[in-house]
């Protein structure tokens, strides 16, 4: 089914970037960062740098604007470091929590928690009610518009580079297609079994399903289905030419297409995990998988060989990433584990973030200003935005059930809830970045 058109995206509103100027010193203040600035007013800049200007070419320096570290970025977790040399992690407040000077003075709310009644669209107490009425807090994001059809927990969202289609996938069995200019679904695909998880890579939209991993090619609309797995496909990635999907009975198959014969083709199946591997990541180098096992495995991407086994999460791991030189995992055990490479080349814990619930996704990105943002969503039905390294706390995300899926895009990210519904936010310019009290 092609589903190819035309038109800009209706998602991507904002425009430029556009960067505000600042007469002060050009360089970031050194207590604010850590959370205890108490001049005022303060020489220095109570925010981050902008981002780099464009070089020559007219391009910045990240190879991936809008997500982290990838297989063929320099930057890496394998990058020799001594575990806890980073002593900036969770600077951004007490108790491991976030939060710095200028964002608990600005983002100061009140009303924690989500209003039923207004939800429900029967709230009669307006603005005098004590509970919230509204999908979030902070001031560095706003929800755009929302998406229905689906009618089960969203578990695959992937908008394919160059496409002006978005794609969702849910365990009702079906793949939605939207149609970015309008907003409305351009099609519904009936898949024949609950959707693990998606992703596109190329041109290529991979969809895991029981027993199977099906494969669209969205420029040729070629269909190819890829066999092996052995119950729900939960987790896939890509990297160094190879397809990953993480399984139900813990194995992780790998395929490589074939271009003569337009097919993928087994490659190798990594065995090791003793329960589903539900989570998967692939940079510099290696891939990462995270299982209900509650241990993270480091693979070797050239010769697909087990490198080191982490077992410092008491739950199961949801989801991991890469950002920088780290890797960062979630778990059910209310944590999130910040991992950097010893001299040995071995990853330890260097930060430990704890959360009052578990965790059940990871997504970085970066705002406006190019500032990298860790999204994590909880079980209690919310998504907490966090700056990093501090963690200080940007903003929270509520919904009427637990957000299993979010994806970033340019300038606008999207989630995923247990109701079916998909909403589209946007990144706003922070108003609390600009200003200066201690």
């Amino acid at each position: 089914m092609d589903f190819n058109g035309r038109g800009k995206r209706v998602f991507n509103r904002l425009g430029p970037n556009q960067q505000q100027t600042d007469n002060r010193n050009q360089k970031v203040c050194f207590h604010w960062r850590a959370g205890n600035c108490n001049r005022f007013p303060c020489p220095f800049l109570h925010r981050e740098l902008s981002a780099p200007p464009p070089d020559n070419n007219g391009t910045t320096s990240s190879k991936r604007p809008y997500g982290f570290a990838t297989d063929d970025d320099p930057r890496s977790v394998t990058v020799v470091r001594r575990a806890g040399f980073n002593n900036t992690w969770g600077r951004g407040g007490g108790g491991g929590r976030g939060g710095n000077v200028v964002n608990n003075i600005n983002n100061v709310v009140k009303k924690d928690k989500l209003c039923n009644f207004w939800v429900q669209g029967s709230c009669s107490y307006g603005d005098k009610c004590r509970y919230l009425h509204s999908w979030c807090t902070g001031t560095c994001f706003a929800m755009l518009t929302h998406l229905e059809g689906h009618q089960k927990v969203v578990s695959g969202i992937a908008l394919p580079v160059g496409s002006d289609k978005l794609y969702t996938g849910s365990r009702d069995e079906t793949v939605r297609v939207w149609d970015c200019q309008s907003g409305q679904c351009a099609g519904v695909i009936k898949v024949g079994g609950e959707v693990g998880c998606m992703l596109s890579e190329g041109p290529w939209m991979f969809v895991g399903l029981p027993n199977l991993v099906k494969a669209w090619n969205v420029q040729t609309s070629a269909e190819l289905s890829l066999n092996g797995p052995v119950g729900q496909v939960y987790s896939l990635a890509a990297g160094n030419e190879l397809l990953f999907a993480g399984t139900q009975d813990g194995s992780i198959l790998a395929w490589k297409y074939n271009a003569a014969t337009n097919c993928f083709e087994p490659a190798a199946s990594l065995q090791g995990h003793t329960s589903a591997v539900v989570t998967l990541v692939v940079g510099a180098n290696r891939l990462y998988s995270g299982s209900m096992d509650k241990s993270i495995r480091v693979w070797n991407l050239e010769n697909l060989q087990c490198l080191q086994t982490l077992t410092d999460h008491s739950n199961v791991v949801m989801s991991v990433l890469c950002w920088d030189q780290f890797l960062l995992s979630c778990s059910l055990d209310k944590t999130i584990k910040v991992w950097a490479a010893t001299e040995s080349g071995n990853l330890e814990v260097t930060y430990t973030h704890n959360e009052d619930h578990g965790l059940l996704n990871l997504c970085g990105m970066h705002d406006l200003e190019s500032k990298p943002v860790l999204l994590c969503s909880c079980n209690d039905n919310t998504v907490r935005a966090y700056d990093l390294p501090s963690f200080a706390e940007r903003g929270k995300i509520y919904a009427k059930q637990e957000i299993r899926s979010i994806h970033g895009g340019p300038n606008i990210f999207f989630t995923g809830d247990g109701t079916g519904e998909v909403r589209v936010w946007q990144w706003l310019a922070d108003q609390s970045a600009t200003t200066t009290p201690a």
